[in-house]
């Protein structure tokens, strides 16, 4: 029989792989589908979609090759992002039935991977994106709401991956 402290541990290691699932996705589908969100970074750095009177547009860029960089740049930190998640989810399998020591230090790729998403979903979305490029004036190309809730998910992940787990009995 299952004890509690294993169903926790599958717990942290299910969500530390749903977020390895999510980045794959993501990653695959910014590979294939390149174009698509391209557009998205590219706006959201034009600022040619927030408020016309706003005195930000001077934050604006308009150089393809800008684009490019900051979008490939993005699609390489989901990568690495996917990586780190799914091999911590794999540690973190491997010791489920280890001392909570043990547990704990096969956290390591889990907590960079998530360090990577709130990276990806804080720093560039919320605040580059958001603040800098005024995203949140936008009712087009406006992320927020997405990025919102992928990192209130990571976020919660990895908090929660801070508290260390009983001893196995």
């Amino acid at each position: 029989m299952l004890s509690t402290a294993i169903a926790i541990r599958t717990g942290k290691i299910t969500a530390v792989f749903g977020i390895g699932l999510m980045g794959l996705l993501v990653t695959v589908g910014n590979v294939t589908d390149y174009y698509s969100n391209y557009y998205f970074v590219e706006h959201v750095m034009k600022m040619d979609t927030i408020f016309p009177n706003s005195e930000i547009h001077y934050r604006s860029v308009h150089s393809p090759v800008l684009f490019h960089v900051s979008y490939i740049i993005l699609i390489i930190l989901e990568g690495f992002m996917t990586f780190c998640s799914v091999k911590g989810a794999v540690d973190m399998y491997k010791k489920r039935k280890s001392t909570s020591v043990d547990f704990h230090a096969a956290k390591k790729w889990a907590i960079y991977g998530l360090i990577t998403g709130i990276a990806i979903w804080f720093i560039g979305f919320e605040v580059v994106g958001g603040e800098w490029f005024g995203m949140w004036q936008s009712t087009q190309w406006n992320g927020l709401y997405s990025a919102d809730r992928i990192l209130t998910f990571i976020t919660l992940i990895f908090i929660s991956l801070q508290i260390k787990e009983e001893e196995l009995s």
